[in-house]
């Protein structure tokens, strides 16, 4: 029909509609074509979605008409379908199109049936395509298994193909849009006035009434929309960490010189085993040059911190801890050394005298490091104080009576 018109307005073609048929007839040729197979899906059971070429819509930024894209869900069994248009696309448009229809439609279907564009598919293959992690994600939230068709085999969701085409041919052709919301209005209107009552050619039934049996047939939707991250690959650097937008995040030790996957948004940053997808590690946001390390994964040579250090030395001994702790409120950073040097005390004479020596600094309200120090020096064999610790421990007056019974027969014999 459309060969017709632009013969007869353009070239003056004088002869009838069914002139160009039987002329376009002879062009098939007398070859058989080979019988499509029409799939029946099951209510709720399998959606197809697919990109189209929406209308001219003029963009606010730029002032100039657009062309858009046409989103189109088209639901297996009713061939209900949502139509949504966007100016630009990208993984995570395209993840928010899907939960946009499944919020319109009430509801999600169990399979959802693509193309092989790069915003869902990121290697096609006939057994095991890779999804993009951002899609699958977002269709797991929602219960939905994404089904990517085979290569160059588009009539696998010709219900969706023929979604795109009725709407390109019948309300949006030749039209142009001052707003985005302009011509989605438009749309809807269309949609609920003549798509959604309109008698399917293939049902024989209209498609609100199929819709309204289905309906009941499609998962609920879940409570909360999904949480939309960012992603990609990151190399593992020298000191353990990865970098994401100029903060750095520590990997578990073993990593260096490897590829893990990232996933951040505003409020964490996840890394992932590549092959497996198992989460490696998971970290609070940074501001830009900060780090971000879990304590067992930082090197051995890794200062500690202050905190780190007064920790330690509160577990080392009571009276250790709280000389420690004076010291560092009356130096503040000052005393970090006189710490370190307080704790290598309690290694070299051990932990009961460098207590003992530090309650005589606090007693003294001396609480210096090297009070401490010289009273070590000059004493460094302090008496122990032997403390029952356990009950299953026996007195020692048990293990010297024993001893010296034992000497006695010896002298004896």
């Amino acid at each position: 029909m459309a060969i017709w018109q632009d013969l007869v307005d353009g070239h003056g073609f004088g002869e009838k509609y069914a002139s160009v048929k039987r002329f376009v007839r002879k062009l098939r040729g007398s070859s058989t074509p080979e019988a499509r197979v029409v799939i029946e899906t099951a209510p709720g059971e399998e959606a197809q979605v697919d990109y189209g070429t929406g209308p001219m819509v003029r963009d606010a930024q730029t002032g100039k008409y657009r062309r858009t894209r046409l989103f189109v869900l088209t639901l297996g069994y009713s061939r209900k379908a949502v139509r949504l248009l966007v100016f630009r696309s990208s993984a995570r448009v395209w993840a928010e199109l899907h939960e946009k229809a499944f919020r319109r439609l009430g509801g999600v279907t169990r399979v959802v049936v693509l193309d092989n564009l790069r915003e869902g598919v990121l290697t096609p293959d006939i057994y095991e395509p890779a999804l993009n992690p951002l899609y699958r994600d977002v269709l797991q939230h929602y219960g939905a298994t994404a089904l990517p068709c085979r290569v160059q085999d588009p009539d696998r969701k010709g219900k969706v193909e023929s979604g795109v085409g009725h709407a390109k041919k019948t309300p949006l052709k030749g039209q142009r849009f001052e707003s985005l919301e302009d011509a989605q209005a438009y749309l809807d209107r269309w949609e609920a006035h003549w798509a959604d009552t309109r008698i399917h050619g293939t049902t024989k039934r209209q498609v609100a009434a199929m819709f309204a049996e289905e309906r009941p047939t499609l998962l609920p939707l879940p409570v909360e929309p999904f949480r939309y991250y960012q992603y990609g690959e990151r190399a593992v650097h020298l000191d353990g960490c990865v970098e994401v937008e100029a903060a750095y995040y520590g990997a578990p030790p073993g990593w260096i010189g490897r590829r893990v996957q990232v996933q951040w948004n505003d409020a964490v940053v996840r890394l992932l085993n590549p092959i497996t997808g198992q989460l490696l590690r998971e970290h609070l946001r940074q501001e830009r040059g900060r780090h971000r390390i879990h304590d067992e994964d930082r090197p051995r040579r890794t200062p500690l911190s202050t905190q780190q250090l007064l920790h330690r030395a509160g577990k080392a001994g009571k009276h250790i801890g709280q000389l420690c702790q004076a010291m560092h409120a009356k130096h503040g950073e000052l005393a970090v050394r006189r710490i370190l040097g307080t704790l290598a005390l309690a290694k070299k004479y051990g932990i009961a005298s460098t207590d003992d020596a530090c309650a005589l600094a606090l007693e003294t309200s001396t609480r210096e490091y090297h009070f401490v120090r010289r009273y070590l020096e000059h004493n460094p064999q302090l008496p122990l104080s032997l403390r029952q610790v356990d009950p299953l421990i026996r007195q020692l007056t048990l293990y010297r009576d024993l001893i010296e019974s034992k000497t006695r027969q010896e002298d004896q014999s």
